[in-house]
C-alpha cells in the first residue's frame, strides 16, 4: 500500500453479541415450514453484522485512521447467543479524505486502485432460507425420478439473487457504481441456511452513468480485474446459476451395485455432466441478455444435500470492452501478487487454532 500512499496502522475489531429472542425464533419456525427466505432470521443476522461493523468503524475513527482494508466477518455461537465479529487493518494516507472500508486486503486493493476502482465502502448482502416442508414433500416425490428438481432449484436460485440484490443496494446507498472482489459464503444457522455476499463498493470514472443506479458486480480477484482492465475490459454483472438434481431411486440402486465393482459409474457421470451443462447454459443465456462479450472466472461447485440430491452452482463475471478502461502502471509489482502463507500447520495436538487475519 506504500506505493499508493498508505501505511499500516494496526488491526481494528468490532463485535456484537445478539439474541434472536423467543418471538423471533417462534415466528421463524413457522415461516420455515413454507420454505424460501426466513425474513426474521435474515433481518436479525443483518442487524448483528451491521452493529459489529459500526463498532469497528467507530474504533477506526477513534484511532484517526483513514481507511480499513481486508475487512472480514464471522458469525459464531456464544453461550446460546450469536456473536458477530468484524476485523480489518487500519491504514493512514498521505492525502486523507473520507474514511473508506474495503473487503480487499492490501494486495487486492492495490490492484483495484491501479485499475481505476477507488474504494468507498465495505458492503454485504445476506439471506436466511429454508427448503421448507412443502418443498420437501414435493421434492421427496421428485427424488424418485432422475433429473433436476425445479422446486429446490428455484428456491436456491432465488435466495442467491436476493443476497446479490441487497449487496448492490448497499453500494447504491454508498454512492458507488461498482462492487468488486465479491466473496460468497453459505453456512448453517439455527437449522436454516444463511448466504452472505460481501465486497468493496467502489467508483470508476469511466463506467456509464446508468451504473450509478445499477452498479456493476464482479467476483474476480484483484489481479484478474487488473488484467482485464489492462486489455480495456470492464465487468458488467456477477452471474449465478444453481440446479438441484436427483439421481433417482432406480439410478441410485444401479449406482450402488456398480460401485461394488471397479470402473466408471455411468449414471453418476451422466447426472453430473447434465447438471453442469444446465447451469452453464443458464449463465450463457443471462450473459447474452445483458450484452456481455465474455463470461470469465467461471467456477463450479458441487454440494451433496443428502437423500441422493446434489446442488451444482456456477458463478462467473460477465464482461465487455468499454472506452477509457486501462491501468495506471504497465506491470504489477511483485508485492501485489505474492500471497502470505500461514506458518501454523495444524496437527493432531488435540486442539484447533482459530486465527484472525486481516489484510495489512
Amino acid at each position: 500500500m506504500n506505493l499508493k500512499g498508505y501505511r499500516a496502522a494496526g488491526i481494528l475489531i468490532g463485535n456484537s453479541v445478539q439474541s434472536m429472542g423467543f418471538f423471533g425464533g417462534l415466528t421463524s419456525g413457522f415461516r420455515g415450514v413454507m420454505g424460501g427466505e426466513i425474513k426474521e432470521v435474515t433481518d436479525m443476522i443483518h442487524a448483528g453484522r451491521q452493529a459489529a461493523f459500526i463498532h469497528m468503524v467507530n474504533e477506526a475513527k477513534h484511532e484517526s485512521v483513514h481507511g480499513i482494508v481486508g475487512v472480514s466477518s464471522e458469525l459464531r455461537g456464544l453461550a446460546g447467543n450469536s456473536e458477530f465479529l468484524f476485523v480489518g487493518s487500519g491504514v493512514l494516507g498521505n492525502n486523507p479524505g473520507k474514511l473508506f472500508t474495503s473487503a480487499g486486503d492490501a494486495q487486492e486493493l492495490y490492484c483495484h486502485m491501479d485499475a481505476g476502482y477507488d474504494p468507498i465502502h465495505f458492503v454485504f448482502g445476506n439471506i436466511a432460507y429454508s427448503v421448507g416442508l412443502v418443498g420437501g414433500i414435493f421434492g421427496s416425490l421428485k427424488t424418485l425420478m432422475r433429473g433436476e428438481i425445479r422446486e429446490f432449484s428455484d428456491i436456491f436460485n432465488e435466495t442467491r439473487h436476493h443476497a446479490l440484490s441487497r449487496l448492490v443496494s448497499g453500494a447504491v446507498r454508498a454512492g458507488a457504481n461498482a462492487v468488486v472482489g465479491i466473496r460468497t459464503n453459505v453456512m448453517r444457522f439455527n437449522g436454516f441456511h444463511e448466504m452472505v455476499m460481501s465486497g468493496t463498493a467502489a467508483r470508476h470514472p469511466h463506467l456509464p452513468v446508468e451504473c450509478d443506479q445499477l452498479p456493476v458486480t464482479s467476483d474476480l480477484t484483484g489481479e484478474e480485474l487488473w488484467a482485464l482492465s489492462s486489455m480495456g475490459y470492464a465487468p458488467i454483472k456477477l452471474l449465478i446459476s444453481t440446479s438441484v438434481y436427483s439421481l433417482g431411486a432406480i439410478g441410485g440402486v444401479k449406482a450402488i451395485f456398480r460401485g461394488l465393482a471397479q470402473g466408471e459409474i455411468g449414471e453418476l457421470t451422466t447426472l453430473v455432466y447434465d447438471a453442469r451443462e444446465n447451469v452453464f447454459d443458464r449463465l450463457k443465456s443471462e450473459a447474452n441478455a445483458i450484452g456481455a462479450e465474455e463470461v470469465v472466472g467461471t467456477k463450479t461447485y458441487i454440494v451433496e444435500l443428502g437423500s441422493g440430491l446434489i446442488e451444482i452452482v456456477a458463478i462467473g463475471t460477465a464482461v465487455r470492452k468499454l472506452p477509457g478502461f486501462s491501468v495506471q502502471t504497465a506491470t504489477l509489482p511483485c508485492q501485489a501478487i505474492i500471497r502470505d502463507k500461514d506458518t501454523w500447520l495444524n496437527g493432531d495436538g488435540g486442539f484447533e487454532l482459530q486465527s484472525i487475519r486481516a489484510g495489512g
